[in-house]
C-alpha cells in the first residue's frame, strides 16, 4: 500500500519512521518533509493545505492512506473534501472531519462540547470585542492567575496566564480589540486558572472504539524552570510517572469515555487522534484542552514505544475494529530532547549548517525543522532537531538523549538541560 503523511516537522518524521518500518507500506511519501524524512521516504514539495495539489499526488501515485500530522488540512476540511470527491472517497484519511477539527480549531466549541457531555474542566466564559467590558467584568470575579485563550488556531501560543488584573484586562483588549493573535482572537476564552501538574493523554479512535496510547509531559517554556515565552514545545517524557494506574482509570471514565462517546452520539465523523491536554488537580484530572492530531514533540516519545504495527493500527480505524486491537507497548521509558534555533520562539536565522548528527548512538534523531541542500542538512525552522532515547526509567533516559545532544552543532543552538525537574 502507498502511504503520504502531511506535514515536516518532528511529529511527521516520527510517523514516517514507524510506516517505514511497516511490510504493508509499499512507498512512502511525505509533503512537504524535511531532511530527516527525506532518508525513509519520498519528500513531495506539497502544501499541506493545497488540497488540490495533494489530489493529483494521491491519484498520480496510487496512494491508499493518508496520515494527516498538523492541525491546519484538518480544520480546513481535508476530510471533508476527500469523502466528498468521488476519485478519493475510498482512500482513508486519519484524521477527524471538520466538524470534529472544531475541538482544536474553537476553544468556546471545546468547551461547550464538554459541557454537553459533563467533561471536568476549568469554568470559563468567553467574549468578542462587542462584549469586552462584559469581560473585564468576569475577570474581576476570578482569583488569579488569569487564563486568556485565543479562541482559534495561535499556533500554540495563543494563551496567556497573568497574575495581574490590570495587565489581564489590557491583554483581553490588546487581544480583542488589536487583534494580537490575529483572526485567532476574534474570540477570546477567559477561564479559572487549575492548579496542578499537566500531561498529555493521547487516544486513537475510530469513531466507535478507541485505543489508549501511552501518556507524556511535555515542556512548553523556553526557559529553564519553566519560565520565559511558549514554543511549540522543547522535550517530552513518556510515560508520565505520576499517572499510576488508579488516575488513569478516572481520566478514563470521566474523560476519554464520554469524549468519544460523545463525537458518536452527535454523528461527529472521527477517525483519528484526540489528543487531552490535562492537569492533575489533587487526585482529579480535568481537561485543559482538545487537540485533533499528535502533539509535538510527545509524538517523538510516544510513538517509538508503540510495538504494534502503526499501519495496521490505521486500518483497524478505517474498518471501525480497533476493539480487536491489542496495544504492544514498550515498558521503558522514553525522553526526547529538542534544540531549537537561537532567538526562538520570537525571530531567529535559518540556513545554519548542522553537523554531528550521524554520531549519534543509542538514541533516534527526528528532524523537526531542516532541510538538505545538496549533502548538508540545515536548519529551516525555529524547533531544529529531537533526539530520543530509552531506557529502566526517564532519569537514565535523559542523560542519553542529553549526551548526545551535546555531539550536535549548529551556529546559535540552544535546548532546555532541566527536562523532567518537575517529576
Amino acid at each position: 500500500m502507498n502511504i503520504l503523511v502531511l506535514g515536516s516537522g518532528g511529529r511527521e518524521h516520527t510517523f514516517a519512521y514507524k510506516i517505514a518500518q511497516s511490510n504493508i507500506c509499499d512507498t512512502l511519501f511525505v509533503a512537504p518533509g524535511n531532511a530527516g524524512t527525506a532518508s525513509i521516504a519520498k519528500n513531495v514539495s506539497i502544501n499541506v493545505t493545497d488540497f488540490e495539489a495533494i489530489k493529483s499526488l494521491v491519484i498520480q501515485e496510487n496512494i491508499k492512506m493518508v496520515v494527516v500530522g498538523p492541525e491546519d488540512p484538518l480544520v480546513q476540511g481535508i476530510v471533508d473534501y476527500f469523502t466528498s470527491d468521488d476519485q478519493l472517497k475510498d482512500v482513508l484519511v486519519i484524521g477527524p472531519s471538520q466538524e470534529g477539527a472544531k475541538l482544536e480549531g474553537s476553544k468556546e466549541y471545546a468547551k461547550e462540547f464538554m459541557s454537553r457531555h459533563q467533561i471536568p474542566t476549568a469554568a470559563y466564559q468567553s467574549f468578542t470585542n462587542e462584549t469586552l467590558e462584559n469581560g473585564k467584568q468576569f475577570l474581576e470575579t476570578l482569583t488569579p492567575p488569569y487564563v486568556l485563550k485565543a479562541d482559534g488556531l495561535a499556533a500554540g501560543k495563543g494563551v496567556l496566564i497573568l497574575n495581574d488584573l490590570e495587565e489581564a484586562k489590557t491583554e483581553l483588549e490588546n487581544m480583542l480589540s488589536n487583534q494580537k493573535f490575529g483572526a485567532a482572537s476574534e474570540k477570546v476564552v477567559v477561564e479559572e486558572f487549575l492548579d496542578g501538574i499537566e500531561l498529555s493523554v493521547f487516544v486513537l479512535t475510530d469513531g466507535k472504539n478507541y485505543v489508549t496510547l501511552p501518556t507524556a509531559k511535555d515542556y512548553k517554556r523556553i526557559g529553564e524552570g519553566d519560565t520565559g515565552l511558549n514554543t511549540g514545545g522543547m522535550g517530552a517524557i513518556s510515560p508520565v510517572p505520576f499517572a499510576d494506574e488508579a488516575f488513569m482509570s478516572k481520566v478514563e471514565k470521566q474523560i476519554i469515555k464520554p469524549t468519544v462517546d460523545g463525537l458518536a452520539e452527535e454523528q461527529i465523523d472521527y477517525k483519528g487522534f484526540i489528543f487531552i491536554g490535562l492537569i492533575k488537580v489533587g487526585e482529579e484530572p480535568k481537561v485543559i484542552e482538545y487537540n485533533v492530531r499528535m502533539g509535538d514533540p510527545e509524538t517523538e516519545a510516544v510513538l517509538p514505544r508503540v510495538k504494534t504495527d502503526l499501519v495496521s493500527l490505521f486500518q483497524h480505524v478505517g474498518n471501525q475494529t480497533l476493539n480487536q486491537v491489542q496495544l504492544e507497548i514498550d515498558q521503558r521509558s522514553a525522553t526526547t530532547v529538542m534544540t531549537v534555533s537561537g532567538g526562538y520562539p520570537e525571530a531567529y536565522e535559518k540556513g545554519k549548517e548542522i553537523t554531528g548528527i550521524e554520531t549519534i548512538t543509542d538514541a533516534i534523531v527526528f528532524h523537526a525543522g531542516t532541510k538538505l541542500e545538496g549533502n548538508k542538512v540545515l536548519t529551516n525552522g525555529g524547533r531544529v532537531i529531537a533526539v530520543t532515547s530509552f531506557d529502566d526509567d526517564f532519569k537514565q533516559a535523559l542523560v542519553k538523549s542529553y549526551k548526545n545532544i551535546e555531539k550536535l552543532n549548529f551556529d546559535k543552538m540552544y535546548y532546555r538541560k532541566d527536562l523532567g525537574f518537575d517529576l
